[in-house]
């Protein structure tokens, strides 16, 4: 069983949030930094359709949230801090294992084990959090990781153009491999077993279904974890043809590390605000008020596509707008579907991140994929996701918006054994 170290007596509320930050950061990492690559990529693996290149960002977000469905229940029965060193350590692997990939079949292979045991860096760090915080204050906590973890898009496409200047496309898995191997060190030499002895959980099959019926039987833990998830996918979408947009659309290549770094910013910025402000507004209030934002920034965005398809300033404008909501939508929203599960917090938390990573990766799928020339996809794809988020909310909050509820719904007790 493991034993409890507050946090307080060990490293720190800061250096935990830096860390959980680091840890979250490997995945942006492995999604933004082979943007530059793609097209060395699609020469490289032999691809006859550019647009299949897409599928190594969404297998690996294919294979996140499958195993966000694993993590949480081992974490809740061996504790936080060994799952997570095992993981980390794996993804360090696996990422060496894709810069051996021989061709694109074996490469998905790969990229789907890597985003696998990458999952854990998601599931895990949300479950510290709450093991830690709650309500309002998880997610001050979450939107400040949040911003930490957005500092990486702003970086990471350079990066991996500056590899490319040194080195082949290869050298970036390296490089992401090194990173990851870092980070467990820290793990290990710093972070305390943040699980309680009392939430101990069992691995037993009928327990964690019933876990997880709970989450989805709960209406607002249920609406807002698939609402993040749409939301989310619209980004998604953005992500799988940035490289290919800012290449074809307005024959800007070599701005494209520049503009992501614009738009990633916006991210940054409201993430950095949202910590400042939710604890004295509520996640209720700022996220939905974003996302009422993001519907309008979404619909300008379609104007934007008929009038002025080929305008950069114009695109970069209303893209950036709308990526800054999201940093005001997606911690709110997950804070707000974790907050009646500290009971549950790992396995709540697994099955709230499959969801919402499986709804985000096949939908920025089937929007990348619909790429065309045009960024006309893009900009539909993002106006449909907040519009079908919103009703979610609707929902959930039977027609009431801007609310603020003191206490969480009551939930049934989950068995131990």
């Amino acid at each position: 069983m493991p034993t409890h170290s507050p946090v307080n007596e060990s490293i720190g509320p800061r250096e935990l949030t830096v860390m959980m930050s680091s840890l979250m950061a490997l995945n942006a990492l492995a999604i933004d930094a082979m943007l530059p690559a793609f097209p060395a990529m699609v020469r490289g693996l032999g691809l006859s359709e550019p647009n299949h290149i897409q599928y190594i960002i969404s297998i690996f977000l294919a294979g996140t949230g499958i195993g966000a469905l694993i993590y949480g229940p081992l974490s809740d029965r061996y504790g936080r801090k060994p799952i997570l060193l095992i993981a980390v350590m794996g993804s360090a692997i696996a990422s060496l294992a894709c810069s051996f990939a021989p061709d694109f079949e074996i490469m998905m292979i790969m990229r789907f084990v890597h985003g696998l045991l990458a999952a854990a860096m998601g599931v895990l760090v949300i479950s510290v959090i709450r093991d830690q915080f709650e309500g309002d204050a998880m997610a001050r906590r979450m939107s400040t990781i949040f911003l930490i973890f957005m500092i990486v898009p702003i970086i990471a496409p350079t990066i991996g153009q500056l590899v490319l200047f040194f080195a082949g496309w290869r050298v970036i898995f390296d490089l992401m491999a090194c990173m990851a191997v870092a980070a467990a060190i820290w793990v290990y030499l710093r972070l305390p077993e943040t699980l309680a002895p009392e939430n101990v959980i069992p691995i037993q099959p009928k327990a964690l279904a019933k876990a997880w019926k709970v989450v989805v039987l709960n209406r607002n833990a249920a609406g807002y974890m698939i609402g993040a998830g749409i939301t989310q996918g619209a980004l998604f979408g953005y992500l799988n043809s940035s490289q290919q947009m800012f290449d074809k659309v307005f024959n800007a290549a070599d701005f494209f590390t520049i503009g992501f770094a614009i738009i990633a910013i916006g991210i940054a910025m409201s993430n950095f605000t949202n910590s400042r402000i939710v604890e004295r507004f509520g996640a209720r209030r700022v996220s939905q008020t974003a996302l009422l934002t993001f519907i309008a920034l979404g619909a300008l965005q379609l104007l934007a596509a008929r009038f002025a398809p080929t305008s950069l300033p114009i695109f970069l404008i209303l893209l950036t707008g709308n990526v800054a909501m999201i940093g005001f939508i997606g911690s709110n929203f997950s804070s707000i579907a974790m907050s009646p599960f500290g009971h549950v917090a790992g396995a709540a938390s697994s099955f709230q991140t499959f969801v919402r990573t499986a709804l985000a990766a096949s939908l920025g799928a089937i929007i990348g994929q619909q790429f065309d020339g045009t960024v006309y996809p893009v900009a539909f794809g993002f106006l449909c996701c907040g519009l079908v988020a919103l009703s979610l909310v609707l929902w959930c909050e039977k027609g009431k918006l801007f609310t603020r509820p003191g206490t969480t719904q009551p939930l049934p007790v989950i068995p131990r054994n």
